[in-house]
């Protein structure tokens, strides 16, 4: 076992010729099954073997989290990172480890090299299952716009699954050298949750980031499919500015960021209007929260789990929307709409919010994709935006629905 982890945080080593040409993509190269990958705006990780695992028990995640790390310390890690996955439900166990080795490098997007072209996929033989069907699910979505307009609760974000089954052993790192070259500036992960099975995917929502005392969330909800048409694309796009119905939902999501962080920071800045950001499938609306820490003692988990889950995963008010999911989704989310990320001793690090994902096991994949239901969302719309955020992972093993 190494005691001391690989850490070269946005430096390459001596033989690169530029400090940024193939560091990133050389990580992602690097990249088997059992190690742990994830490529943030800010960084690009990767990670061997186990030198601990955070453990689970009744006290807080952040306090465990802390306790693990300062243990690594003092067993002569240097500057130990935590990284890894926390579930959609808080109390069951996450998938948090400190790493023997730590490779590090500048962001994907960085990387010149992220912009050669992968091996096309190959579709054959793959068998598809949707969980619950396409009809169960609007009736899902159908039932909670009933109980809304009654006044029950005001957003609920329903979930539905595909189960993909391959002919063959799962090709682990040619899916994520798909997704994170088709979405380089977003968030990509490929990272162990049990024993052979892999969480992986490529998120476009950042839950909060801690660097210092200065803390950044990007609460994304309101969305709509991209087009293959340039006049099409941006007609989506300004559509979704404009449309009351996302609006509404982002400004449900926003304000729930804005009351959970509003405890921490001395002063926090909330853009009024919502922008847009754009993934190769999907276009959403965006808005950036910024603030300063009243006190360098929250660290960056401890933000994620203050505002874990938010109301573009699950919903509001929490509990109800909560136990509508419970009553509605015939399945467990698992580390789906949880968070992935990492964080360091000092407090600092990334958490991101668990979408655009799928679990992966030997021959199966089971994806993931919700959409936030408000009283004027249309059944057949939203199963319709379901389809189209499972594209991102479909994409990348050549399977059309």
């Amino acid at each position: 076992m190494s005691t001391a982890p690989e850490v070269a945080p946005h430096v390459t080593t001596a033989e690169q010729p530029h400090p940024v040409v193939g560091a990133a993509t050389a990580l992602l190269a690097a990249y088997t099954p059992g190690k742990r990958f994830l490529a943030t705006p800010t960084r690009t990780l990767l990670t061997t073997g186990t030198h601990a695992e955070v453990p689970h028990d009744e006290r807080p995640l952040p306090t465990r989290v802390t306790t693990t790390l300062a243990e690594a310390s003092r067993a002569g890690i240097n500057e130990p990172y935590v990284v890894g996955a926390v579930p959609f439900d808080h109390t069951a166990p996450a998938a948090l480890t400190v790493p023997e080795t730590l490779r590090t490098a500048p962001p994907l997007a960085a990387d010149p090299l992220i912009a050669l072209p992968t091996e096309t996929p190959d579709p054959a033989g793959w068998q598809l299952r949707p969980v619950p069907s396409p009809e169960e699910y609007g009736a899902g979505v159908a039932a909670a716009v009933d109980r809304m307009w009654r006044g029950d609760f005001s957003k609920v974000v329903l979930a539905r699954t595909l189960e993909l089954t391959a002919p063959a052993p799962l090709d682990l790192p040619a899916m994520l050298q798909r997704l994170a070259r088709r979405d380089p500036s977003g968030h990509t992960f490929a990272l162990p949750t049990a024993p052979g099975r892999t969480l992986i995917g490529a998120s476009p929502e950042l839950l909060v980031s801690r660097r210092g005392r200065q803390v950044v969330a990007n609460p994304l909800a309101g969305s709509t499919p991209r087009s293959d048409d340039l006049a099409e694309d941006v007609r989506r796009a300004a559509a979704l500015l404009e449309s009351a119905k996302d609006l509404h939902e982002h400004s449900v999501v926003v304000d729930g960021v804005h009351q959970a962080l509003a405890s921490f920071c001395t002063d926090l800045t909330v853009p009024p209007h919502p922008t847009l950001v754009r993934t190769a499938t999907m276009w959403h609306l965006s808005t950036t929260v910024t603030g300063t820490l009243a006190t360098p003692d929250a660290s960056a988990l401890e933000l994620a789990c203050a505002l874990h889950p938010t109301p573009a995963v699950c919903g509001t008010p929490t509990a109800t929307a909560r136990e509508v999911i419970r009553e509605t989704e015939p399945f467990d989310r698992g580390f789906f709409a949880g968070v992935v990320g990492w964080g360091d001793a000092n407090g600092d690090g990334e958490w991101v919010v668990t979408i655009r994902c799928a679990e992966a096991e030997d021959r199966s994949l089971r994806l993931y994709a919700g959409a936030g239901v408000v009283a004027a969302s249309d059944p057949a719309a939203e199963t319709a935006e379901t389809g189209a955020k499972f594209r991102t992972f479909l994409n990348a093993v050549g399977v059309d629905l």
